[in-house]
């Protein structure tokens, strides 16, 4: 093993170390946690549910709505800087990329994932 990788493992070695004493000292120094101290300080409600909790399924396709459009500016940022120099093409390939996206809006609202009630 040469030098360069020796000293790497010893690194990670000693890293590790002072890791694992940080997490043995911290298990070894905790005292437990009063329930009346994991309630909200002078705003907020007492949890009724634990907040791991299920999600209602209308959440789901409302997410996926936001990631497309999240994608979308994703995508659309860099293009804008490069698109005066691309021409046409790259115009047309925004505006397929585009075009799918709005199919998949359209299919959500006819769905009802963009009806709350």
């Amino acid at each position: 093993m040469s030098s360069t990788y020796l000293s790497v493992f010893v690194m990670l070695v000693v890293a590790a170390a002072f890791i694992g004493g940080l997490y043995l000292l911290n298990r070894a120094t905790s005292v437990e946690a009063k329930p009346i101290e994991n309630l909200p300080f002078l705003s907020g409600w007492i949890p009724e549910e634990h907040a791991l909790s299920r999600y209602h399924s209308r959440f789901y396709p409302l997410t996926m709505i936001f990631l497309a459009f999240d994608v979308e500016m994703l995508f659309m940022y860099p293009w804008a800087v490069v698109a005066a120099d691309s021409g046409i093409e790259a115009v047309m390939e925004m505006f397929i990329f585009l075009g799918v996206l709005m199919a998949g809006v359209l299919w959500a609202w006819r769905e009802g994932a963009l009806r709350w009630v």
